[in-house]
């Protein structure tokens, strides 16, 4: 990406894992807080990293950004998560400037998502745009680049019906409960963690089962309150999730901690118990599958129920295919205009000082010289000039390189700055 202009870094790559070939608990070792995402961008602020992404969720971690070699962003995730570089080498994935180009659209489209049309991660590309804009580590490249995969998300959703119908991980979970849980409008459900999932589940929950017995808790009660206060539920304190767990019969984790909360002390072992972890990391213990009362499932097992509407989605991928390579395409010509800029810019340098000095000689032999026609005559004549010498370069991309060092040459250009 030197060619372009654009950044110190040698080329612009995408690094990161996914649920694709990593499972829960490796993402959940390399899963980053939004501290720890601040402090991944000051390091590399500081390290002369000059455009940076980060995004982190369920289903990914991911940088995007411009380095001399990927290791550069390979060492930055796991210097600020428990991963480690072995890890990551055995799950990972590394693409490099136009790959890697590709891979962000079809990320932000939802094409790579887990379910298939979940538009929710281009909300996160959002976010680390504006957190990495805050700090200066948005360059022209990535801010065009972002704009572009969200112009191809939006008509993706708009011009088809590939995230029509409601599935989602909050939705697969109450689909779940439906599927396998006979009278579940009786049963006492516990929902630990209202972050944005757990107000997404508890919403669903509301709607579809049609139950009277839901209980909130959250760590920080206020914001739990504010949810049960909407659908008429019951919240209760952090102290009494035991106790609120030993008389539950579903329980839905969806906390953000690093660490598990729920372990095998806190569940009565002679009742019958439900509980959907649908948290990155695992927020339930793995010792909770020793107790023979106990069916968990991970929010991987319900990413992965396929129902009708899943089905249905699928018809239009190559109608969104279309869309991506239209918008990729406009972008990727935009960055090849970024190649010829700096000959652009030295041409017309070249023509105005050509002008200057022609104008200068005919003054001086020409008594009534009209200093104003000939200005706008030439300037006019050098705008042509240009206009032509771009379109040829934006038109003719396979030989771009021959044609700018041919326009050097014939006349005799200073060095472009690369």
């Amino acid at each position: 990406m030197e060619d372009f202009h654009i950044s110190r870094g040698k080329h612009f790559y995408s690094i990161g894992l996914s649920y694709k070939k990593a499972d829960a608990e490796i993402r959940g070792h390399f899963s980053l807080t939004e501290e720890a995402k601040e402090r991944l961008l000051v390091e590399a602020k500081n390290e002369g990293i000059d455009g940076i992404l980060v995004t982190s969720t369920c289903n990914r971690t991911e940088i995007y950004g411009f380095a001399q070699h990927p290791f550069q962003l390979i060492k930055l995730l796991c210097e600020h998560t428990h991963g480690t570089v072995e890890e990551f080498e055995k799950v990972a994935y590394v693409y490099k400037n136009k790959q890697a180009i590709s891979h962000i659209f079809r990320v932000g489209t939802g094409l790579d998502s887990q379910i298939l049309g979940d538009f929710e991660i281009i909300s996160q590309l959002k976010i680390a745009f504006v957190r990495s804009k805050k700090l200066g580590l948005v360059n022209a490249f990535l801010e065009r680049l972002v704009n572009a995969v969200i112009q191809a998300s939006k008509r993706i959703k708009n011009e088809t019906e590939i995230s029509s119908g409601a599935t989602s991980v909050s939705f697969a979970s109450v689909q779940y409960i439906l599927n396998n849980i006979q009278n579940v409008s009786e049963k006492n459900i516990l929902l630990f963690g209202t972050g944005k999932i757990g107000r997404n589940t508890c919403e669903n929950l509301v709607k579809h089962t049609k139950n009277n017995h839901i209980t909130l808790i959250n760590r920080t009660k206020g914001k739990a309150e504010k949810i049960a206060g909407k659908f008429n539920l019951i919240v209760k304190d952090y102290a009494d999730l035991q106790a609120e767990i030993r008389n539950s019969d579903i329980l839905i984790v969806a906390t953000g901690a690093q660490n598990p909360t729920i372990s095998k002390e806190l569940i009565y072992p002679r009742k019958e118990l439900l509980i959907l972890d649908l948290s990155i990391p695992k927020n339930v213990s793995d010792d909770v599958k020793e107790l023979e009362n106990v069916q968990l499932i991970h929010l991987d097992h319900l990413s992965q129920m396929t129902d009708e509407t899943l089905e249905r989605r699928k018809q239009f991928i190559p109608q969104a295919h279309e869309i991506i390579t239209e918008v990729e395409n406009d972008f990727n010509q935009w960055l090849e205009t970024r190649k010829f800029a700096p000959t652009i810019k030295a041409l017309k340098k070249k023509l105005k000082m050509m002008k200057d000095a022609e104008l200068d000689f005919q003054r001086k032999k020409i008594s009534d010289f009209n200093d104003e026609q000939a200005e706008i005559v030439s300037n006019r004549i050098i705008h042509k000039i240009m206009k032509h010498f771009a379109n040829h370069l934006k038109e003719d991309t396979e030989t771009t390189d021959e044609s700018l060092e041919l326009i050097q040459k014939v006349f005799q250009l200073e060095e472009v700055n690369k």
